[in-house]
């Protein structure tokens, strides 16, 4: 289904029917845009935007759509598009379009977008509590867009943010199970980020403040540690995007390169033991552990009479024990490691934190982290191990539906469901629907 520059729409077959298209009249505008509303909606959350996006095409042509949901605590940023301008375009282009935004008043004009001024339609609501903005990326010298086509685009909009809303609110456990994950993911992705950003403005204020750089040398300094920084941020988001492993000492020697940066115009000493062991590890296991050292060292290097700092790795065959050693007054807490979030980071993987602290000799920071996450308990989360479609058709044969209605709902074939339903049998080791219907209800 797709609206149409004047306001008549054209059906286009769903997945599983043989019906043809059928364009309706103009007077059947408000149909159409309940009718869009529908279609998008009852897309997977993933494929939301992009549907709208397609859906909006006619009426606003554009190369790529991007949001910024505040009801969306895992993921309030998303992208839709396969242009150049999409791949670019990031959260920090669209705040200042969510702060001028005003809700039901949509706005087209220029904006700073994917790294060059281009057209945009914003589109602001405050059907969440906190508003959600969407931004159509236009052509250069597109033409502006009619006030019907921006009255729909806004409904369409508040309507989609509204069932976001709802989705947040109501969600199911395996849902909220995800959200969880993903959200985890995230805090520990921004991060290592932070830490590298850190790391990288600790690096700049201790060549601004070296008497030993005159201003040449200092700024030749300091644009090498920006770029270098700015290498690191890209290369560390493009690493965090896909599932990876690293070789433990490859690892190390990113986190020597950091730290040396750190301690450059210093007086503090640095040594280094990197680890004998030449095996791979999880990526993210790599991050969480230079994450975790870099701010480490970074609360270490804020004694005043600390001179000298070892860091070293050492890798068994269940866990990477990172250590932070220094010769400071031997005052360091856990509490004062708090504020990097140390801890919590930990956490996520399972991981454990020890200091040792012995006045006038200095301190041992030891941050083990397991080489493979432990498996939540089964019954925590009866549902972890099911996927998305299989969550869908658990849902809704936990209404009571059967197979022919929940085909209907989902767009799939009868056969289909009946598989689904088998494979969600033998993950949940139940026998029968009401034992999976049961299940389902006591995680609500």
């Amino acid at each position: 289904m797709e609206l149409t520059p004047t306001g008549s729409v054209t059906f286009l077959p769903t997945a599983g029917t043989n019906a043809a298209a059928r364009p309706l009249t103009p007077d059947a505008t408000a149909l159409a845009a309940l009718a869009a509303g529908h279609d998008v909606v009852r897309q997977p959350l993933g494929e939301i935007l992009p549907r709208l996006s397609a859906v909006l095409a006619v009426l606003i042509p554009h190369l790529a759509a991007a949001e910024l949901s505040t009801h969306c605590a895992h993921s309030p940023f998303k992208v839709s598009g396969d242009t150049a301008p999409a791949a670019r375009i990031g959260a920090a282009d669209l705040e200042p379009l969510f702060l001028a935004g005003v809700p039901g008043e949509p706005w087209q004009g220029t904006a700073w977008i994917a790294g060059a001024e281009r057209p945009v339609v914003a589109v602001m609501t405050d059907a969440t509590p906190r508003g959600a903005l969407l931004v159509l990326v236009r052509e250069d010298g597109a033409a502006p867009v009619d006030a019907g086509a921006l009255a729909v685009t806004q409904a369409l909009w508040s309507l989609v943010t509204s069932h976001f809303d709802r989705l947040a609110t109501e969600a199911t456990p395996g849902a909220l199970a995800r959200s969880r994950a993903a959200a985890d993911t995230r805090a520990r992705v921004i991060a290592e980020l932070g830490e590298t950003h850190s790391a990288a403005l600790t690096g700049l204020l201790g060549v601004l403040r070296s008497r030993r750089l005159d201003d040449t040398a200092a700024r030749a300094t300091a644009t090498e540690l920006a770029v270098s920084a700015l290498i690191e941020l890209r290369a560390e988001a493009d690493r965090d995007k896909a599932v990876a492993e690293e070789r433990a000492d490859d690892a190390f020697g990113r986190l020597a390169d950091a730290l040396r940066a750190l301690v450059r115009h210093s007086s503090v000493r640095l040594e280094l033991a990197p680890p004998e062991s030449v095996r791979h590890v999880a990526a993210d296991v790599a991050h969480a552990a230079r994450a975790i050292v870099r701010a480490v060292v970074l609360t270490v290097l804020e004694q005043e009479t600390t001179t000298r700092v070892r860091v070293g790795w050492q890798i068994t065959e269940q866990e990477l024990r990172a250590t932070v050693r220094d010769d400071g007054p031997g005052a360091l807490s856990l509490c004062d490691l708090g504020s990097a979030r140390v801890a919590d980071r930990l956490d996520v993987l399972g991981g454990r934190l020890e200091v040792d602290a012995v006045p006038g000799w200095g301190t041992t920071v030891t941050a083990v982290v397991p080489l493979a996450t432990p498996e939540a308990p089964a019954s925590a989360d009866p549902l972890r191990a099911l996927g998305p479609r299989e969550l869908q058709v658990l849902a809704r044969l936990a209404l009571g539906h059967r197979n022919r209605v929940i085909a209907q709902e989902l767009h799939i074939s009868e056969s289909t469901v009946k598989f689904h339903v088998a494979k969600i049998l033998t993950k949940l080791g139940v026998a029968s629907r009401g034992e999976a219907a049961a299940l389902f209800h006591a995680a609500a």
